[in-house]
């Protein structure tokens, strides 16, 4: 992933404007490992509630509000991130809703997806099993983990932008 600076993230919301963007808080930008990401994801500290995933798409980056859901699966549930497809602790992976973007995000419509709770899909994808003759090479592996979670992060996109 290229770099992003705050002002290039900031600019890059499809489905908020204004006072969302106003207010977001950032994570450390200068400590960010940009090559090892398909994507930059984050929680607001001042907003728990509410997430951020800006990535390059087409060449510009494109960013998207996300929306935690307010309840917790179980204890001793597992769940699967929908975008990284890592199973977890269900209480690693939460709801998060998207307003679409347009009209459809302000009359309230919404897309919803399991995601890991911290927003660090690429840093597990990274995550290697325990060496075995059986296993491919492990740069293999990653960028087949890598090139699924980017489909499926465009896929995501695709349901945010499209106006229902």
């Amino acid at each position: 992933m290229q770099p992003l600076t705050e002002s290039e993230i900031r600019g890059s919301f499809a489905n908020t404007g204004g006072h969302d963007l106003e207010h977001m808080t950032f994570p450390g930008l200068h400590e960010i490992v940009w090559e090892d990401r398909e994507f930059l994801g984050w929680r607001d500290a001042h907003a728990i509630q509410r997430g951020y995933i800006v990535y390059w798409r087409d060449g510009r980056p494109v960013g998207i509000l996300l929306k935690a859901a307010g309840s917790h699966t179980r204890p001793g549930i597992s769940a699967m991130c929908s975008l990284c497809r890592t199973p977890l602790p269900g209480g690693q992976v939460t709801l998060f809703t998207a307003p679409r973007a347009g009209q459809a995000g302000i009359d309230g419509s919404t897309v919803g997806y399991y995601i890991c709770s911290d927003l660090t899909c690429s840093m597990l994808i990274r995550k290697l099993p325990p060496p075995s003759e059986m296993q491919p090479d492990p740069a293999e592996i990653i960028a087949s983990r890598a090139s699924g979670l980017s489909s499926r992060l465009e896929s995501f996109t695709d349901d945010v932008l499209r106006a229902t």
